[in-house]
């Protein structure tokens, strides 16, 4: 082969050595850019249109596609839409509703995404269209919904997640993120078997139901945060927690006991709130009137003392008088509530018939009382 032919065995038509075309076309060269196709496209038109059309008429022709194929790059985004722009495949900004204007294609391509609608995932069970024979079906999915408790039980959870594209990333969204439903359905998983996963069953089954959804929430949102997925958690719908179907009753039985107790434990609690107080007051009551008591006979002790040292200091004026006048009021005391019959001695032997032997002094201080 001579130096001066330095394209090797092909012919100067391009053709191999067995007289067929490149069957890869011009090979790997770099493709053609705009000014190159434009000036294709002018050749072609001059070949097609008739020979008087003239130069001029092409450019026109050429300036109206071009034209042409500018207008095409007009679009409406819907209220309910976000639209993409894309030059060459690279993001360069989002427009909202109305009418907007991206360079058509293949320079330029818009990418819609509906950011208002609400969709569902559904963990534990997937819920079927309705039959004839009856109603929707939501056969379970165990390898989904069976999770394991904190101290070591096993709970049937199912549950569905709201969500839908972050109107202020739809970006991330669109590029970010390949299956956005399996994406949010697996990330929900995760974070449903972590939360449970730091719980006990019981409290799960009773008190702490209420508190899962929030934190499934705001554990599902951190982490589809972190990868930059563009998806907004709307809400976490807990649907059912269950033990496992082989040992349902069983835990039934012992929720119905710890309820039992629960109310039991609160009835106790009432009764001695009721019971206490009143014992309390009881106590105070008789510690009062006790108290009174003493001071009461305290106060009359002291009061007969001081009127035992008044007498005292009269009898050693006069004994006698004050013996006398002590014997009087101690047999006032002694008889005034006693009844009484005075006897007359005088009169005990006489014989006349108007003699009474007795007087009974209480009887007839009651009968004048009366009359």
């Amino acid at each position: 082969m001579p130096w001066s032919n330095q394209g090797g065995p092909r012919k100067p038509n391009d053709n191999g050595p067995w007289g067929q075309q490149n069957p890869w076309g011009a090979g790997g060269g770099p493709p053609p850019d705009l000014e190159e196709l434009l000036r294709r496209s002018q050749e072609g038109l001059r070949q097609i249109l008739p020979s008087g059309f003239g130069g001029r008429g092409v450019a026109i022709l050429t300036l109206l596609t071009l034209l042409a194929w500018l207008a095409s790059g007009f679009y409406t985004v819907g209220p309910n839409e976000v639209g993409l722009n894309m030059i060459f495949g690279k993001y360069r900004g989002k427009t909202q509703a109305g009418l907007n204007y991206n360079l058509p294609s293949p320079v330029g391509s818009v990418v819609k995404l509906a950011v208002t609608d609400r969709n569902a995932v559904d963990i534990g069970f997937r819920e079927q269209p309705a039959t004839r024979r009856g109603g929707p079906q939501t056969p379970d999915a165990p390898e989904e919904s069976l999770m394991l408790t904190g101290d070591e039980n096993i709970a049937d959870v199912k549950f569905r997640v709201f969500w839908q594209i972050d109107p202020a990333k739809p970006e991330d969204f669109a590029f970010n993120v390949a299956d956005p439903p399996a994406t949010v359905k697996a990330v929900a998983e995760s974070a449903m078997r972590e939360i449970v996963g730091q719980s006990q069953i019981q409290k799960i089954l009773t008190a702490d139901r209420k508190l899962i959804e929030p934190a499934c929430q705001q554990l599902m949102q951190k982490v589809l945060d972190e990868y930059h997925s563009g998806v907004l958690v709307l809400q976490v719908l807990l649907l059912s927690v269950d033990p496992p179907a082989s040992v349902i009753a069983a835990f039934r039985d012992v929720t119905a006991a710890q309820q039992d107790l629960q109310r039991l434990g609160n009835e106790a609690e009432a009764y001695a709130n009721r019971v206490v107080p009143e014992a309390r007051g009881a106590s105070a009551r008789i510690l009062q009137e006790s108290e009174a008591y003493r001071e009461q006979v305290v106060a009359e002790a002291r009061g007969q003392a001081s009127r035992f040292d008044q007498i005292y200091a009269e009898y050693k004026k006069a004994p006698t008088i004050t013996r006398q006048r002590l014997y009087i009021e101690t047999m006032e005391r002694v008889l005034g509530g006693a009844d009484k019959v005075i006897l007359d001695e005088t009169a005990s032997g006489a014989t006349s018939a108007g003699v009474v032997p007795y007087l009974p002094l209480p009887g007839l201080s009651n009968q004048g009382g009366r009359k």
